[in-house]
């Protein structure tokens, strides 16, 4: 599961720059600078994604193709770690009252966990991933100039 898609970066008429992502249209941000903007647009992708999940809808797939105006962009951690929760669960089949069981919680923290909006520790979120079969591999790459 990888949560990176290419946006378009470009200058803001009124200064600064404007950022969008063909793939995810509801996510749209800006920045005064081209760090700012990434940065933005790293949460708005974060968010559009963990919208989607809360409407009940499957994530989009990348397909947008490279290009000069363009810029890969990741959503961060825990976000990257809650979207991949929530799909495996998902695709499980799983009941929540049986996740639960599995973790060794309430019902009402399996919940939580499962909800795009609520903030989740890092180390619950690779802990439903295990109990529903996945893995967590971190990788560092350079960032892009």
């Amino acid at each position: 599961m990888d949560y990176t898609f290419l946006a378009v970066v470009e200058p803001d008429p009124d200064g600064g720059y404007l950022v969008s992502f063909p793939d995810v249209p509801e996510a749209l941000t800006s920045g005064n600078d081209l760090t700012e903007a990434k940065d933005n647009a790293a949460d708005a992708l974060g968010m559009a994604l963990r919208g989607y999940l809360a409407k009940g809808l499957a994530l989009p797939r990348p397909v947008a193709e490279p290009g000069e105006d363009r810029s890969e962009i990741s959503v961060d951690v825990t976000d990257a770690l809650k979207l991949a929760v929530i799909e495996a669960f998902t695709a499980s089949g799983m009941p929540k009252a049986e996740l639960a069981r599995r973790l060794g919680k309430a019902e009402t923290e399996a919940r939580r966990i499962l909800d795009p909006d609520h903030h989740t520790k890092a180390s619950a979120l690779e802990a439903a991933l295990a109990v529903l079969g996945k893995r967590v591999v971190v990788s560092v790459l350079d960032a892009a100039a």
